[in-house]
């Protein structure tokens, strides 16, 4: 077993394909190939099953990928700190929706850099969903999402903070001088909802669907630009979080009736290695908001 062999290995696992990890690592087809019958051969292992959408790693797959990608990652952390005479940037990536991003980022990040000028973070845009589907495939380390996630609980967790989700409107529009606003009243309202893998937009759809309320929804986005230029026109609303209309000071915020909170905070990868970049973080954030975990 080398550690090339484990790198082609996991990079498969991760796609789902051998092509894309030999294009990823710029390797040929073949020695990606040779490197996991190789390990299936030596430790009398089947990794993978083929199927009409890629590779499928097997249950013992799922454990030897477990193992190996921890290994790599403890690999890249001491090459990240002992690599050379001068110290090597740590870097690991974070997916986070767009909506979060304007509450946490880039004051947070900011800060961040000020204790830790070595470490980078890349983040990456992606709705609460899609950012913890990416977490769980390994091709992202962290993600801080909206942890109303029904399926949460397969992640490890650390809480942020709860934020109420208000709704958004423009002061010429009909409902901007009500102290509150109910679901009910949106009845048939254009309404601005998020992208499809934002967990607040199936959170109010679900909500919309128990009271039996059709929302007129007029367009889905997480582009706060393009959801500005309707909101503008006086005829439309959209759900944002309260501490976002700190950086929203042309629209009108109106709390919902009863209200809608969602907690917020950091996921990563059971049994997955924290490198020292992750580890620096995740204790900053403790540090910022207090211990939860």
């Amino acid at each position: 077993m080398t550690l090339a062999q484990l790198r082609y290995f996991c990079t498969a696992a991760r796609y789902h394909s051998i092509t894309q990890a030999a294009n990823i690592l710029f390797v040929t087809q073949p020695t990606v190939s040779i490197a996991i019958r190789d390990l299936e051969r030596e430790f009398s292992l089947t990794l993978f099953v083929h199927t009409n959408s890629g590779l499928t790693l097997t249950d013992e797959g799922e454990v030897f990928y477990d193992r190996a990608s921890a290994i790599l990652s403890q690999c890249d952390d001491l090459t990240a700190e002992y690599g050379g005479s001068k110290p090597v940037r740590s870097r690991f990536s974070i997916g986070i929706p767009p909506m979060l991003s304007t509450i946490f980022f880039p004051d947070l990040l900011d800060a961040f850099h000020v204790v830790y000028p070595d470490i980078w973070v890349e983040l990456q845009e992606y709705g609460s969903v899609r950012a913890c589907q990416l977490v769980q495939d390994d091709v992202l380390d962290m993600g801080l999402v909206n942890m109303e996630l029904h399926d949460i609980d397969k992640f490890h967790t650390f809480y942020l903070t709860t934020e109420p989700a208000y709704l958004g409107v423009c002061p010429s529009h009909p409902l901007a001088g009500e102290q509150s606003v109910t679901l009910e009243q949106l009845q048939g309202q254009p309404l601005i909802l998020f992208n499809q893998d934002s967990v607040q937009n199936q959170i109010f759809l679900s909500q919309f669907q128990s009271k039996k309320i059709s929302p007129h929804i007029i367009m889905r986005s997480s582009q706060i630009t393009t959801i500005l230029k309707f909101l503008r026109q006086g005829k439309c609303s959209c759900f944002f979080y309260k501490s976002m209309f700190r950086q929203l000071p042309e629209l009108v915020s109106i709390p919902l009736e009863p209200p809608v909170e969602t907690r917020v905070g950091l996921v990563w990868r059971r049994g997955r290695y924290m490198t020292a970049g992750m580890r620096a973080f995740l204790n900053f954030c403790k540090q910022m908001y207090g211990n939860h975990a």
